[in-house]
């Protein structure tokens, strides 16, 4: 390689690791002011509920329609695998625990980021180029009181919910398959489940789905905040809202794997 190569390659790097940063810097001060918003008067409840509704209620019915169907691919894959080691008593527990630990938690942030993290990304962004926050500002009222802080709270509160009906659901979609489908005896998949699963489990999946009820809303809200350029700008805050929301919250979640187990 060039000398020349070799220095445009480290110089790309440099810059890549400075944006990266300078984001992640971003986000976390996006989230100190929201944290500090919300415990300054007034307090917005109206606005917070808003948003539980938005966030939770609106989302139940494709949070219910996802976990069925996944649980129900899990226990037709590792039944059909366990059934070569004449082991399918146990599928039950393995999809229990894969949901409990990991995919509740993940897909119902996933969802919850594509429907509800671009929502907000869109709308402050609709806001921020047509100068409806510039107004709130110009009437003394704290956009980021109004607009941040609520969002944060809501996903906050309802993501760790809306896991837990990922959950139940989709032990329902295996149970379905796992008794209807794969013959299994039914007291062999109940007993395997509490022999295995932990209420552990469930807690740390519900705190890992309240990481990421904050990381998508932090994310949604600061892209939106920053939007720029008209119907362009805001088109570009929503896919990144979308794009980084979900990177960090797959990233995000081996790390909080390896703290947790």
């Amino acid at each position: 390689m060039k000398p020349r190569y070799l220095i445009k390659f480290f110089a790309w790097v440099g810059i890549t690791a400075t944006e990266i940063l300078q984001e992640f810097g971003g986000f976390i001060v996006t989230f100190m002011q929201g944290m500090v918003a919300l415990f300054t008067p007034p307090t917005r409840v109206r606005l917070i509920f808003k948003q539980m509704e938005f966030i939770g209620v609106n989302s139940t019915f494709i949070i219910m329609l996802t976990g069925i169907f996944t649980g129900a691919v899990l226990a037709l894959q590792s039944g059909k695998a366990f059934r070569l080691f004449n082991a399918e008593g146990v599928t039950g527990a393995v999809v229990a625990l894969s949901l409990l630990r990991e995919l509740g938690p993940v897909m119902t942030a996933l969802m919850v980021a594509a429907r509800c993290g671009s929502a907000m990304a869109a709308e402050i962004g609709t806001m921020r180029v047509t100068q409806q926050i510039d107004a709130l500002e110009t009437m003394a009222v704290d956009p980021v009181s109004y607009l941040i802080s609520p969002r944060i709270v809501a996903s906050f509160v309802m993501v760790p919910l809306l896991s837990v009906v990922f959950n139940i659901v989709g032990i329902f979609g295996s149970y379905v398959i796992g008794i209807g489908l794969l013959e299994i005896n039914e007291a062999t998949f109940f007993d395997k489940i509490e022999a295995y699963v932990k209420s552990e489990d469930l807690w740390n999946g519900v705190v890992k789905a309240a990481c990421f009820g904050i990381i998508l809303a932090v994310i949604g809200c600061r892209k939106g905040f920053l939007t720029e350029g008209g119907a362009e700008g805001v088109g570009k805050a929503t896919t990144q809202a979308v794009v980084i929301a979900s990177v960090t919250i797959l990233v995000s979640d081996y790390f909080l794997t390896a703290l947790m187990f």
